[in-house]
């Protein structure tokens, strides 16, 4: 870590926390954190670096913190891993294993891990106003890092040439590397191939297309099979926008297509017009065009997901910033400030003829409280009905996130409610609601708690849900400052933020105008 950082970076002993600070997400522990970045396996280990401020709290002085972890719940923070100088900020990118040691930095017995990352040029560099992709690289299993004498070795002269993400191919175009990163006012995406890491030739550009009202950043491009089918691959391209997005400000959009080692072509299914949204001149028709795109996440913060290289059995794992460029610098939190989303599994399934992606929370590793209930504990009975009444589940612990398993059968209901992070008082706390006639699956945090620190940060995000079988299933993560909802077995997800007042660790759920059964019902912690 260079001196430009140590004299200036805060004490790192613990200080005290504040009850907001999450039990199973990921936070720095007293600076500033934005995008995931080089999100790498690699010998037993999750590294996860991402975008900080050694300064303090608010988004500035970019460099690459680093973090570690073996169950992708427990975290150990680490000194910055890239910092920033007097010539460059180092902004987002990603990190691969180059076992063929391609870039001659490590050896074929003991591979280096290599950092592309966006070398942001300050007035003192000679490439000052301009963004271009760079090279460190690590040789003890990315625990420090080296910035290569030749940076950067690939720019466009572009003021907003970023964020790239690099993978190694292996296909009908032969092996190689192939980088997919952004022009991000443009709203294109560039792909890129090389040999060594080092020198880079132009492939071929995606873009725009959907949502494409705000800067397009931090891509992501890999292949899947389609429900486990190794004779139908798809490649998957995550572009996350902003502003723009379906809840408004940052969120992440995709694309499933094909990719030949030069250019992606979306499948038809997964473009909703042609030249994508900015043209649309009314707001309600850019609206109801923007609930036909493809997203990761329907709440207001998930932004900048991206993928982990390098893990085993081919599984693809993502991790977001549980945040929103809106309301980011502004959280009530203190000495810390943001955190990043649960590590979230990802697979392609077919839906009406098309492969869409579904989500599920990687939650196995971690310490479970025994003994909470499921619904037989609750009701006395594996399944019962709730008619105009509310059940309470058990409090949100301190210390601890609540996971809350549940199954539901409307039946004659127009509505049920999970209540989560209430009080006594029935109009407090954040409420998840199924709209049995509109099909509406709706996140309200507007009572939710401390909501006046910003005046976009109280909000209501909807997304149409389909019934499985006439059940909505849902699994619900609730820690001290988030609520994250898979539905349908991840088909859906929405993540928003939430600032509980102090008096309020009620969950409750309830029916109204009618009946529903509830089929399965369970609730846990982990800690």
């Amino acid at each position: 870590m260079s001196s430009y950082i140590d004299a200036a970076r805060p004490e790192t002993a613990p200080s005290e926390t504040s009850r907001f600070r999450p039990a199973i997400h990921f936070t720095a522990r007293n600076t500033w954190l934005n995008d995931p970045n080089g999100l790498v396996f690699y010998d037993g280990v999750y590294h996860l670096f991402f975008q900080n401020n050694p300064y303090g709290n608010v988004w500035g002085h970019m460099s690459w913190g680093h973090a570690t972890s073996r169950d992708l719940l427990h975290w150990t923070e680490h000194p910055v891993a890239i910092a920033c100088d007097e010539e460059e900020d180092i902004y987002s990118g990603s990190v691969v294993v180059d076992r063929g040691n391609t870039s001659g930095f490590g050896t074929a017995e003991a591979p280096a891990l290599v950092a592309i990352y966006t070398s942001a040029y300050k007035t003192a560099s000679e490439h000052s106003g301009t963004q271009a992709q760079s090279l460190a690289y690590s040789t003890d299993a990315g625990m420090t890092w080296q910035k290569y004498g030749n940076n950067p070795v690939l720019t466009r002269n572009s003021a907003n040439f970023r964020d790239p993400k690099v993978f190694r191919y292996e296909g009908d175009q032969g092996s190689c590397w192939v980088m997919v990163a952004v022009e991000a006012q443009h709203q294109k995406v560039v792909f890129y191939r090389s040999e060594d890491l080092k020198s880079w030739d132009f492939l071929s550009n995606f873009g725009p297309a959907n949502a494409d009202a705000g800067e397009w950043e931090c891509p992501d491009l890999f292949p899947l099979a389609v429900d486990g089918d190794p004779e139908n691959i798809k490649w998957v391209l995550i572009v996350n926008v902003n502003p723009g997005a379906v809840a408004g400000g940052s969120g992440g959009q995709y694309f499933v297509g094909n990719f030949d080692g030069i250019s992606f072509t979306p499948d038809p299914g997964s473009v909703t017009a042609p030249e994508g949204l900015a043209s649309l001149s009314q707001p309600a028709a850019a609206s109801a065009a923007l609930q036909q795109c493809l997203w990761l996440d329907w709440g207001r913060d998930c932004y900048a997901s991206v993928s982990f290289s390098n893990v085993p059995d081919g599984r693809r794992i993502l991790i977001g910033w549980m945040n929103n460029w809106d309301y980011a610098n502004e959280l009530p939190t203190d000495p810390w400030r943001s955190s990043m989303t649960l590590a979230r599994e990802v697979r392609l399934t077919a839906v009406n003829g098309s492969a869409r992606l579904i989500q599920q929370p990687v939650l196995a590793g971690a310490p479970a409280e025994e003994g909470l209930p499921t619904a037989a504990d609750l009701m006395d009975a594996d399944t019962f009905e709730l008619r105009n009444s509310a059940l309470r589940l058990p409090d949100a612990v301190p210390g601890s996130a609540l996971i809350i398993e549940a199954d539901i059968l409307p039946g004659s209901a127009k509505r049920f409610d999970v209540r989560l992070l209430g009080s006594s008082d029935a109009s407090k706390g954040i409420v998840l609601s199924y709209d049995t006639a509109s099909a509406q699956l709706v996140l309200d945090r507007r009572q939710s708690g401390n909501t006046g620190f910003h005046g976009k940060f109280a909000s209501v995000e909807s997304v149409p849900v389909d019934l499985e079988n006439g059940v909505l299933k849902l699994l619900i993560v609730v820690d001290h400052c988030s609520v994250e909802v898979f539905a349908q077995g991840g088909a859906v997800v929405l993540t928003d933020l939430v600032f509980p007042d102090t008096d309020s660790p009620e969950n409750w759920l309830s029916v109204e105008e009618g009946s529903a059964t509830i089929l399965k019902l369970a609730v846990s912690t982990l800690f």
